[in-house]
């Protein structure tokens, strides 16, 4: 990484984090502070942000890779389109009820819904994402549950037999749901199979489901489907959806609202 002006958007300076520990096999908070022209502080917390997304393990002083299959999500692409995504949250929050229960999938756009929660409402959330679990923990009104199981290193999400038993026996208001891609032909769908079923299952625990992902899911198929295009409620996405799939989505059932 070479000496360079002050790079003050998160998003950018954790590409730069990851694209460093890709190609040297560490990074080093001082080093990264002083190339980037931030404070160690702020690298702190981007590492604590990817190593909470699964991107890295953090180590004394810094950082060190964390593997994974390859047909995992690209670094890029969970940490791009932040503008995107935090617009479909705040749309999101307008589909939050006055009272009554929420689930909340893991992933980046519930993760930034789960940000800007009301603290005047009395709230009761299950989720399996452990990082939207703690940011939850200290609005008043909220009380929060995990559904408990395998936490994978990948994505913090809890997966497997105890949370799919847990989401067996819920009967929420609203659950926001993710996904890796999703297309008219193979509904939606995500790289691991465990995740799979435990996404599925949320969508008999929920009354009203809302899917939140950006339009770079649109057009894409990824290895394990967990819901068709009509288990969902609604969709919200970005303006980035071109006319012809919003027009494709809304014909294959699927409500679909851009901002």
């Amino acid at each position: 990484m070479s000496r360079a002006a002050r790079v003050p958007f998160s998003a950018q300076r954790q590409q730069a984090i990851v694209r460093t520990l890709r190609a040297t096999g560490r990074v080093d908070v001082a080093g990264v502070a002083a190339d980037l022209g931030v404070t160690a502080e702020t690298v702190r917390k981007d590492l604590i942000r990817l190593e909470q997304e699964g991107l890295l393990r953090r180590v004394h002083g810094g950082a060190v890779p964390i593997e994974h299959v390859s047909f995992e999500p690209a670094v890029s692409t969970r940490i791009a389109f932040t503008a995107e995504k935090k617009r479909i949250a705040r749309a999101a929050f307008e589909h939050l009820p006055a009272e009554g229960s929420v689930l909340l999938d893991a992933g980046s756009t519930t993760a930034l819904l789960a940000d800007i929660f009301p603290t005047d409402r009395p709230l009761t959330v299950f989720t399996n994402s452990l990082p939207i679990a703690l940011s939850l923990l200290p609005r008043p009104n909220v009380t929060v549950y995990t559904l408990g199981g395998r936490v994978r290193v990948t994505t913090s999400a809890e997966v497997g037999h105890w949370a799919n038993r847990t989401l067996r026996d819920l009967n929420v208001d609203v659950a926001f749901l993710g996904t890796n891609a999703l297309s008219v032909e193979r509904g939606l769908t995500t790289p691991d199979p465990a995740e799979a079923a435990t996404k599925h299952l949320m969508l008999a625990a929920a009354r009203r489901r809302v899917l939140l992902a950006d339009h770079s899911k649109v057009g894409r198929v990824s290895l394990c489907k967990h819901a068709d295009l009509d288990d969902l409620d609604l969709f919200i996405t970005d303006s980035g959806l071109s006319d012809d799939t919003h027009q494709a989505l809304v014909t294959a059932g699927l409500p679909t609202e851009r901002v």
